[in-house]
């Protein structure tokens, strides 16, 4: 058995699935005729489907959970790409720690949740279930969204604003040019975390706001409600496509009461 080195830890890269090279219209249409789940995600595909074909309604995509880390992201980046969507709402997790990290140059690895965590923790490594992240390269994208936000006016900021601002860092200093972040920039599309602090990001500011106690970024997530509130009453109807649920699925939810 190899020793558990970090560098034998952090071998085997997570593969993002690429939809554009698969054909699985016909395994969910087969779904249709099933029973369960099977004909429920068949009902989502022709809700979804109807949802595009609708040229007064605006799409929206929540996203909570790992799926980014797990290997969901490039189907985001493809959607994004292809105006499948209008508007994202996520945790900060997928946008910050997941996209935005691999963006930078890192990687998520193959691991075990069959592991000492303590060995993990010596080894500096962060572990979603069965999935590797480099506590150390982890660092690195805390210190950057520092960096970004000592870059920028002194203000409260939607979330929406900044991660339009890590969008536009990345056109410049991507090493991975396929990001979420970064083609929702270029393509005009919102990207919300109404929890942004519980990420990344979080730490990143909590640095910024250290160095610059008196005048600093601050996250307005009211600012982020209004904002969204605002697109729900541009549209004449609105469209969830909802991966995972939690807060980023009532934050979408909530508009309409708003």
């Amino acid at each position: 058995m190899a020793k558990l080195t970090k560098k034998n830890l952090l071998k085997q890269p997570i593969e993002h699935i690429d939809i554009k090279k698969l054909d699985v219209k016909r395994l969910v249409d087969a779904y249709s005729k099933m029973s369960f789940s099977s004909r429920d995600l068949a009902r989502a595909a022709e809700i979804y489907n109807r949802m595009l074909g609708d040229k007064n309604a605006s799409v929206w995509l929540t996203i909570a959970g790992s799926t980014s880390a797990a290997g969901c992201m490039q189907i985001y980046v493809d959607m994004v790409k292809n105006k499948m969507v209008d508007a994202i709402v996520a945790t900060g997790a997928s946008i910050v720690d997941m996209d935005f990290f691999e963006a930078l140059g890192f990687r998520h690895y193959k691991g075990t949740p069959q592991v000492d965590d303590s060995m993990l923790r010596k080894h500096y490594i962060d572990r979603i279930y069965d999935t590797f992240i480099d506590e150390e390269q982890l660092q690195v994208c805390d210190q950057t969204i520092a960096k970004i936000a000592d870059s920028l006016p002194k203000r409260p900021y939607s979330s929406r604003e900044f991660v339009a601002e890590m969008g536009r860092y990345l056109t410049k200093h991507a090493k991975n040019k396929n990001s979420l972040v970064q083609a929702a920039y270029e393509n005009d599309v919102p990207i919300f975390c109404p929890a942004f602090s519980d990420s990344s990001a979080g730490f990143g500011l909590v640095m910024h706001q250290w160095k610059n106690p008196d005048e600093h970024v601050s996250i307005d997530s009211v600012k982020d409600f209004l904002e969204l509130t605002k697109i729900k009453l541009a549209s004449k109807d609105t469209g969830l496509l909802m991966i995972g649920g939690g807060v980023p699925k009532n934050f979408a939810a909530d508009t309409v009461v708003c």
